[in-house]
């Protein structure tokens, strides 16, 4: 199993225990070390389903090597593997060890949870309060830049893509041939800077956010982490939760709450931000862009 030290002590341990278990306990733990990836991504009810043995059989059994029940046991299997305990080749090792193995259920499973789990906690984190002053701030504005770099420019474009339905001042950078900071180069305390970055934070927007902020723009930061560096200099700054079982961070949390956010822009912008987006798709029927059934 790719994970962590703490993993394989527990794995070890749950081996030297094996023959002092009760029957059904041995059972439980026999399917535990034969199939350890298991644990991290499987409730309680699924091991024991799995090794043939009763819910309270699994709880008896992590009881045995020291943990309070099963949540508390299957917690280092899966900071193996989903927290990043394993670097960038390793998870690209243990996906394709999966592959080979026949066995994609428990990653399909894992990518459904982790994309729930992801939706869920960064949302707990984020009030309506706070969504509102940020789109107030962006519907008040004379411009506003969407930076993101890397696997979050295509977050930053979706964005500007579903805003230019009714604004035009929403612009995307860098632009192609440009750099973020080259764009920023004539803003001002009049325009709004969307800035995207997670865990390890990008460079040039860490220095776009640094500039923004001495030109005195207003600034919406989401970034993984609340030391991030431009959550520090951010006027509304929001937590994402990124966490995957692949090798790269996940955008689910990310569109989700630029997707809500961009909602707020609307439910706080006057009356003629609807009427332009509807002129807008009016115009595009009559353009023959959308197909239309026979």
């Amino acid at each position: 199993m790719n994970g962590t030290n703490v993993s394989r002590t527990i794995l070890e341990r749950l081996a030297e225990e094996l023959p002092d278990l009760t029957p059904e306990a041995r059972k439980a733990a026999t399917y535990v070390l034969e199939n350890p990836r298991d644990v991290g991504v499987s409730t309680v009810r699924e091991i024991a389903e799995a090794a043939n043995v009763k819910p309270n059989t699994v709880v008896r059994m992590a009881r045995q090597v020291g943990f309070e029940g099963y949540e508390d046991f299957r917690v280092p299997f899966r900071e193996a593997i989903r927290r990043g305990a394993a670097d960038f080749p390793d998870r690209v090792r243990w996906l394709q060890d999966i592959r080979k193995s026949g066995d994609l259920g428990g990653l399909y499973a894992d990518m459904v949870q982790e994309a729930l789990r992801n939706v869920e906690e960064t949302f707990a984190s984020v009030t309506p309060d706070q969504l509102e002053a940020a789109a107030t701030a962006i519907w008040n504005s004379r411009n506003v830049y969407v930076l993101g770099v890397g696997i979050h420019n295509s977050n930053a474009r979706n964005f500007t893509y579903l805003a230019s339905t009714g604004m035009v001042q929403i612009h995307a950078i860098p632009r192609p041939g440009s750099t973020p900071v080259d764009d920023l180069a004539w803003a001002d305390e009049r325009d709004v800077l969307i800035a995207i970055t997670c865990k390890p934070f990008r460079a040039e927007v860490v220095e776009a956010v640094t500039i923004a902020k001495e030109q005195r723009l207003t600034i919406v930061g989401l970034s993984d982490s609340p030391a991030s560096p431009i959550l520090r200099d951010a006027d509304h700054g929001f937590t994402v939760s990124v966490d995957t079982p692949q090798f790269f961070p996940s955008s689910v949390s990310i569109i989700a709450l630029l997707e809500t956010l961009l909602s707020f822009v609307v439910a706080v912008a006057s009356d003629e931000l609807p009427q332009r987006v509807e002129t807008f798709h009016k115009r595009r029927h009559q353009l023959g862009i959308y197909h239309e059934a026979e």
